[in-house]
């Protein structure tokens, strides 16, 4: 059986790993280099136990700061785009307690079996990609913050996370970088278990791995659409030909939303615009932390990948958009300087980074078949800031379902 995975980056590398594992002839097909999107500079982090979707019912008190302070990590450009307005609307609509528990629980079920399947592929490949496990700190900067997270805790708590809350001065014992950001933190939640390991690597280690076994990378080109005949899809045309395959995953991320329009589906992906920098933290940095860090006010992340670090947030609904504001790339220098108490010099080399997250309104990817789709197109996208995260759960699931499927 032969399988053309439509995207190469972490979550359709990812599938075509799986599908190779299961024995079947895989193609991969994207417009640029494996691990060249939303995957190439993401946090890095790796979160399995503390995945709180964005829709929440806590965003209603913080709309009006979110969404009108020009330094908010949270920016809302409005367009004439009925996709934006119609995702924005059910992404309210989501904001409320049942959802977000709901949404929880079935993040965390498959972060688990994500975890369980990454960590066999990197024993079994044994990737060079940074990868530690160093826990992971949340902090908060108010009593109000903080008892909010302490709900969602218990909440993954009754799941199966191990996480505690913590007190500034625990922080800091825990993370000396953080000592001097102490006075501003109400508490945190230590996660000791959370991950981290630098996804652009882990990326082009498997597109060697996959390619030395024989799986396909046609060349760069763009996707102008699939073809679908009745019940099935039977290519897909792209500037350089067309590729027939016996079944199609659309991986593409955010641009997965567009393709299923062109086929009569409707996907509600809507791309959350996010930021990067990567500076350099030689052993014996004493101001780069161990444990990853999220600052939950600023929605800002640092993670230690061997000797860079790697800090990045926000969360802009503003369209297809590619530029780097220098605005957003100086707030990540302020988030090092603030929390960590270090000024990046201003020649450091900082690798600034854009990334469009493919985000649903409740924020559970979209994996498996379409319920009104063509019968041999599978869809493995919408993970959002949970991409790396939750990419060998979703592609397993869908690697399986698909060898079922041609087993009869």
């Amino acid at each position: 059986m032969h399988v053309c995975v439509l995207g190469a980056g972490i979550v359709g590398l990812a599938t075509a790993y799986e599908l190779q594992r299961q024995g079947l002839q895989v193609t991969v097909l994207d417009r640029a280099a494996p691990g060249s999107g939303a995957s190439g500079g993401n946090g890095g982090q790796l979160s399995y136990s503390y995945v709180q979707p964005l829709a929440d019912a806590g965003i209603w008190a913080q709309l009006p700061t979110l969404l009108l302070s020009p330094r908010s990590p949270l920016k809302l450009r409005p367009q004439w785009d009925l996709q934006q307005w119609r995702w924005g609307l059910e992404f309210l609509r989501a904001c409320n307690g049942r959802t977000s528990r709901r949404t929880t629980q079935a993040l965390l079920a498959l972060a688990a079996h994500s975890r369980a399947g990454f960590e066999r592929m990197l024993a079994a490949e044994t990737l060079a990609c940074d990868f530690s496990r160093t826990g992971k700190l949340v902090l908060y900067a108010t009593p109000q913050g903080l008892a909010a997270a302490q709900r969602q805790l218990d909440l993954q708590r009754g799941w199966g996370s191990v996480q505690e809350a913590v007190s500034p001065q625990r922080c800091v014992e825990l993370e000396p970088a953080l000592g001097r950001y102490a006075r501003h933190i109400a508490g945190a939640i230590h996660t000791p278990s959370e991950c981290a390991a630098d996804c652009q690597q882990v990326c082009e280690g498997l597109h060697a791995r996959l390619a030395a076994r024989g799986v396909r990378f046609a060349p760069p080109q763009a996707l102008r659409g699939l073809e679908r005949r009745g019940g099935r899809i039977v290519a897909a045309h792209t500037t350089a030909g067309s590729i027939e395959a016996d079944s199609f995953v659309l991986a593409l991320g955010s641009g997965s939303a567009a393709v299923a329009r062109g086929i009569g589906l409707r996907l509600p992906v809507y791309p959350l615009k996010g930021y990067s920098i990567t500076v350099d933290a030689p052993t014996g940095a004493q101001w780069a932390p161990q444990v990853s860090i999220t600052d939950a006010a600023r929605k800002v992340v640092f993670a230690r990948l061997g000797n860079r670090l790697r800090v990045a947030g926000m969360a802009e609904l503003v369209g297809d958009d590619a530029r780097v504001p220098p605005a957003r790339i100086a707030i990540l220098r302020a988030a090092v300087r603030d929390v960590l108490g270090h000024a990046v010099p201003e020649d450091a080399e900082v690798r600034p980074w854009t990334g469009m997250r493919p985000a649903t309104p409740t924020g559970l990817p979209l994996y498996g078949r379409h319920a009104s789709g063509p019968d041999n197109l599978w869809l493995n996208t919408g993970h959002g800031a949970l991409g790396f995260t939750l990419a060998f759960g979703t592609a397993q699931a869908v690697a399986t379902g698909i060898a079922d499927a041609a087993r009869g």
